[in-house]
């Protein structure tokens, strides 16, 4: 999946979806375009390096995951207990879409709650 497709994707995820390059003063991540959900991170990726998506993910379904999918290794600059880096240039748009929709609706689920008026 292409950097436009895999945008465009997590945008049509809901209307509770935003985009943000919240990292500009860093120099080594000033271009990474990170979605949110209630305002909390489901995935982001360096938009001048797209060899790495960074997701959400169950900790008891991460080293299922990296058995099955060579695709699928270490995340980008956070926890790799609760996230997932995935390589989109290997990985299938239909396995790269299946875990960008985990990854939302882990985070919409812990958060929705906390949001209601």
């Amino acid at each position: 999946m292409n950097i436009e497709d895999y945008r465009d994707y997590c945008l049509s995820l809901g209307d509770d979806v935003e985009e943000r390059m919240p990292f500009r003063a860093f120099c080594y991540a000033s271009e990474v375009l990170v979605f949110y959900v209630y305002g909390h991170m489901f995935s982001f990726f360096d938009c001048n390096n797209f060899s790495v998506v960074t997701l959400k993910c169950q900790p008891d379904r991460i080293e299922e995951l990296k058995e099955q999918h060579s695709c699928i290794g270490k995340p980008f600059n956070e926890s790799p207990r609760y996230w997932i880096g995935v390589d989109p240039a290997i990985a299938s748009d239909v396995l790269l879409r299946e875990l960008t929709l985990n990854s939302y609706n882990l985070v919409r689920e812990k958060y929705h709650q906390k949001n209601e008026p």
